[in-house]
């Protein structure tokens, strides 16, 4: 057993959230493909480079590939997600380099979130995370765009009372009406060109080290740290899966 397969544990999590298949040939072992899958997102290597211990790799990307196709894997998200601790969520974004690799995507096609920045070909990552510091919410963009502007997006599904931490860039009217049409309130710092300045607390903003360290546990998945998927859509669903062995990792921990 490969320390990156799923434990007993997280299995059972996972098992029963998986898609049904009544009728037909049944589907060639979920565990072992899913290890197999972990595998590539932990490592990091080709498809191709996968140990014979998971089966064809032809099984496992495809799996990845249809089952991202089918939702599955949002699906998953969603239900893994479910618990989270809504009192406090904080939003930020990190850029991930893009490897040679996934630069080869054809142009006038599907937006792949690839753009020139000062590092180079990247793509930002941008992440709603709870009050343990556990990812709710997802995206991506090219890497030069502004983090506000995939803010409407993530943050329009706010509890009451909820409060939202994030740094100077988000500081937007906009932004802090969304929030607060949610009921939350909003706890960013205010850019010093602003005439009005809204509340804001310090000590409360110290929590937002919650999602650096997120970012941190991210990397250490070395498909996510480098971009080599040359569609957006398959990177964004490494990082869900990167996502849910997070969750997996702090519930086994509480368990």
């Amino acid at each position: 057993m490969s320390r990156y397969d799923l434990t007993d544990f997280e299995w059972r999590v996972i098992e029963p959230l998986l898609p049904n298949k009544p009728r037909g040939v049944p589907r060639v072992d979920d565990r072992r493909v899913l290890n197999g899958i972990f595998w590539v997102l932990r490592s990091g290597a080709p498809w191709r480079d996968l140990p014979e211990r998971y089966g064809p790799r032809t099984t496992c990307y495809n799996r990845f590939n249809r089952w991202r196709q089918a939702g599955v894997w949002d699906r998953l998200m969603d239900a893994i997600s479910a618990a989270h601790d809504g009192a406090i969520q904080m939003i930020d974004s990190t850029s991930i380099r893009a490897h040679q690799q996934a630069a080869t995507a054809k142009k006038g096609g599907p937006d792949h979130c690839l753009g020139r920045s000062r590092g180079g070909l990247t793509t930002k990552i941008h992440v709603v995370v709870d009050a343990q510091g556990l990812p709710i919410r997802l995206g991506l963009t090219a890497g030069q765009t502004h983090d506000g502007q995939i803010a409407d997006r993530l943050l329009d599904h706010l509890g009451p009372r909820t409060i939202v931490l994030a740094d100077k860039a988000y500081d937007a009217d906009r932004i802090r009406e969304l929030i607060q049409h949610q009921g939350a309130t909003p706890n960013i710092p205010p850019k010093s060109n602003r005439k009005w300045k809204p509340c804001f607390s310090k000590r409360l903003y110290r929590e937002r080290n919650l999602i650096e360290r997120f970012f941190s546990k991210l990397k250490h998945f070395r498909r996510v740290a480098t971009r080599y998927d040359k569609l957006a859509a398959n990177f964004l669903a490494m990082i869900q899966l990167a996502s849910m062995r997070l969750w997996l990792r702090a519930y086994e921990s509480t368990a």
